[in-house]
């Protein structure tokens, strides 16, 4: 990496059993320098990796005490990779309860158990004043962080995802499948920016962002996620 880097000691994941959340998780008990990783859950998950320095949370996301039940222990850098989308949640009041709601509930905890450093999965297109909902949620959820006064916020907007969800037990998102079938002939064609990213790609890059020094807020297009993420350490 081109960047200084600092050590990421103990972190929160809140989504450890997602796509990009699953990678984060890999990615962290792969690094020696890791002393522990705490997961944040919603439902109990026994597929996780066997590792002492893995400590598993259950909360209630929905609470906004979040840090209180009971009190999680401070750590150096928390990532957030809760999400979901519309027609999985069952309406939009439901979507914008996890993908805005809870974020904000997580980052509010981390804040008060003292983490500094904050890595948030968003979206493509990701606008509080946007006419499309989910990039309307999105864009609110990205303000909501970045009022926070981290010391340093990264916002990664992946595009279409890729990545295998029913292999970790997640239900498959058709409109995921048929984009990428559909995009792979005209990839030469869409720019950059607008191409499928792998998850494991959008994880490395968050991991790598969070642990270059720094402060302020940094936002990643898929683009630049995917740059980042490929890069040779």
């Amino acid at each position: 990496m081109n960047q200084a880097t600092r050590f990421l000691p103990s972190i929160w994941i809140a989504g450890g059993t997602g796509l990009i959340g699953h990678e984060l998780l890999g990615l962290a008990l792969a690094e020696p320098q890791t002393r522990a990783v705490h997961a944040l859950l919603r439902r109990a998950a026994p597929d996780l990796p066997q590792d002492p320095r893995l400590h598993l949370h259950q909360v209630d996301f929905k609470a906004a005490s979040l840090n209180a039940q009971p009190a999680l222990p401070s750590a150096d850098a928390l990532f957030i990779a809760l999400g979901t989308t519309i027609r999985q949640a069952g309406s939009k009041d439901a979507f914008r309860a996890l993908d805005l709601q809870a974020v904000l509930h997580v980052a509010q905890a981390a804040k008060a158990a003292g983490l500094r450093r904050c890595a948030v999965v968003s979206a493509l297109g990701a606008d509080p004043d946007s006419k499309v909902f989910y990039n309307q949620v999105k864009g609110e959820m990205e303000a909501a962080l970045s009022s926070l006064g981290f010391e340093r916020l990264l916002i990664a907007r992946p595009s279409l995802l890729i990545g295998d969800r029913q292999a970790l037990g997640q239900p498959a998102r058709p409109g995921e499948q048929w984009g990428e079938r559909l995009s792979r002939p005209l990839l030469p064609l869409i720019p950059a920016r607008w191409r499928p990213i792998e998850a494991r790609l959008v994880a490395r890059a968050l991991w790598r962002g969070l642990a270059q020094q720094g402060q302020g807020l940094s936002i990643l297009e898929s683009d630049q996620l995917r740059q980042l993420g490929s890069a040779p350490r």
